[in-house]
């Protein structure tokens, strides 16, 4: 074993300053770990003769400690300045001139674990397989093996768990080290009261309604992390930072405190997307995020689609939405949605009004279901006639998001399902529309440059055909949401009227999209696609019905809150294939 070898790093200054002149290592022993930890290969030209001084003394600890990280325990550091070594110069005494510093470092042999005892631990609690035997001492082993037995306990709610003593033995002669460090368990802790500090307009008690920290049960640190999560989710604060009081009171209760940072109340935002067919869509909103003083949230949207577009009319809605948290449980919360609207679409014109209320429940960090009952009623002019209609709806939504972005995700999956049965106050109008659509990403390379995406849409009408059905509650194909390249809603069905067969939209829908996504600049990437669907008029997907097909390129430009998307694509299936170019400007990637 090679026991010593040099690390020379050489710095030169000129008369005006300190300037590094020369860094040469010559030692392959925890090379990258000290060129790290060194402050003095850190400073540049401007840095004054004081400026090395005080690096210099910094080094000595902060090189052995890069040592120890590593499994090297018989080290020796030197710090020379013009000659004279830096823990002899007083910090106010630096010389007005530096000519050179070298950095010496012998590492000595590297040691392995020996007898390693972190105890006691709790039941089913093992030490980590890095501390046994011929495995390299690395400090920063034994600090981690401490912390995840100190957690163990917190995790079996003793949450006053630590460390009582510890001794580290450094067997120079066998190259090895020992450890022996005690734990201290500590009682089995309850949850104290939660006190509230920080907020302004946001009631305590709500504050502690919706945190939903179970007062008087035994400790976990799952709970905090939940309460937290539950307070930042309602969208009312800034920051929620969860702390513990230092000690315990009788009983062994653990009084809690939540520091919050409440967000302005009020806000609006806009949107703008361009589509070479579908024209221009125009929106807004406004949100309140505390309209009651309860965290709850109003939000007011509006949007025009189709200025311009060849897609038909112009369309409009007023959307309001009303969500209380924390009203059925910590997890639970209440809704209420209407909405106003009208649709000028090429094979039907439909106004329409809609009111539904319900509840969500977030079953786990990622799942989220919604239940609720609504009432529909709409006026409706298709090839098959006008009709007036009211409808009885009951709503049903579930939601599973993995993704590590909502707006650019570069891994992960999100999978959304929804069903709608519904029942007509006074005609014989009733079925259930149904509703899946399923997100993947998957990035490769050091810097995740390249990302695949893929999309995949099921969509299903059942217990009513395309003459019964609400006219937009059918399936089309084409367009930005589903085949780009392809016209707006250009694939539908083919139905008789009674006397000429007409275009209607299907009771069945399957569409795939496909992007590759890498990335040539930080917030520029190129995107290539190919998106497929079909339309069908039976309730099954892929039982019957036509499909088509579209493909482009594309470009992204990050813009940190989410991407700006220019998509050009053509047909990519049919006899006019390749014919026609489509252009779609907006905000957000297309999936």
């Amino acid at each position: 074993m090679i026991r010593s070898k040099w690390l020379i790093m050489g710095f030169m200054c000129a008369t005006s300053g300190a300037t590094a002149q020369e860094v040469q290592l010559n030692s392959d022993h925890a090379r990258g770990a000290l060129h790290d930890a060194s402050l003095l290969r850190a400073l540049d030209d401007t840095a004054a003769p004081q400026d090395y001084i005080a690096a210099a003394r910094a080094d000595y600890r902060r090189l052995l400690t890069a040592l120890y990280a590593q499994g090297y325990y018989g080290g020796q550091i030197s710090i020379t300045v013009d000659g004279v070594e830096a823990a002899n110069i007083a910090p106010l005494a630096a010389p007005a001139q530096i000519s050179q510093v070298v950095i010496n470092v012998v590492p000595g042999p590297r040691f392995t674990f020996g007898d390693v005892a972190i105890a006691p631990l709790p039941a089913g609690a093992e030490l980590p397989q890095d501390l046994g035997p011929r495995q390299p001492a690395r400090s920063g082993e034994i600090a981690a093996a401490v912390a995840g037995g100190i957690d163990s306990w917190r995790d079996q709610g003793h949450a006053m768990a630590a460390v009582t003593s510890q001794r580290i033995t450094a067997r120079h002669a066998d190259e090895k080290l020992d450890v022996a460090i005690a734990l201290d368990a500590g009682p089995l802790v309850r949850f104290g009261d939660l006190a509230v500090t920080g907020n302004q307009d946001v009631r305590q008690a709500r504050i502690v309604q919706i945190a939903g920290l179970p007062t008087g049960d035994t400790y976990a640190p799952a709970e905090i992390a939940a309460a937290e999560r539950r307070l930042r989710r309602t969208g009312a604060f800034d920051s929620v930072a969860m702390t513990q009081a230092d000690d315990l009171i009788a009983g062994n209760i653990l009084p809690m405190t939540v520091q919050l940072d409440e967000s302005k109340p009020r806000r609006f935002g806009f949107g703008l997307e361009v589509s070479s067919i579908e024209g221009l869509t125009v929106s807004s909103f406004w949100l309140h995020r505390n309209l009651l003083g309860g965290a709850e949230r109003l939000r007011v949207d509006g949007e025009v689609a189709g200025i311009n577009g060849e897609t038909g009319g112009t369309d409009y809605s007023l959307r309001a939405s009303f969500n209380r948290p924390a009203s059925y449980g910590p997890d639970t919360d209440f809704f209420i949605t209407s909405e106003l609207s009208r649709e000028d679409e090429p094979d039907y014109l439909t106004d329409k009004f809609a009111i539904e209320t319900g509840f969500s429940r977030m079953l786990s960090d990622d799942l989220t279901v919604r239940a609720g009952v609504g009432l529909l009623t709409a006026r409706e002019e298709t090839e098959f006639g006008t009709r007036d209609y009211t409808l009885f709806t009951l709503p049903l939504d579930a939601t599973y998001d993995r993704r590590d972005s909502d707006t650019n995700a570069k891994s992960g999956f999100y999978i959304d399902v929804s069903a709608t049965p519904f029942i007509s106050l006074g005609d014989d109008l009733n079925g259930a529309r149904i509703y899946g659509d399923a997100r993947g990403y998957l990035s490769f390379g050091e810097d995740q440059d390249l990302t695949l995406a893929a999309r995949l849409q099921l969509g299903s009408v059942a217990g009513a055909d395309v003459t019964q059905a609400p006219a937009d509650y059918l399936f089309y194909s084409g367009g930005g949401g589903t085949v780009r390249g392809q016209p707006y809603k250009s694939l539908g069905i083919e139905t008789w009227n009674g006397s000429e067969f007409v275009t209607s939209g299907g009771t069945s829908f399957a569409g795939a999209q496909l992007e590759a996504r890498y990335n040539i600049r930080e917030k520029i990437a190129l995107v290539g696609f190919y998106d497929i669907g079909q339309v069908g008029d039976t309730a099954l997907p892929f039982e019957t019905g036509d499909w088509h097909a579209g493909a482009g390129v594309g470009l992204r430009y990050d813009t940190g809150i989410g991407p700006i998307r220019l998509d050009i694509a053509t047909q990519a299936s049919g006899d006019d294939a390749g014919q026609d170019v489509q252009v779609y400007i907006g905000i957000g990637q297309a999936f």
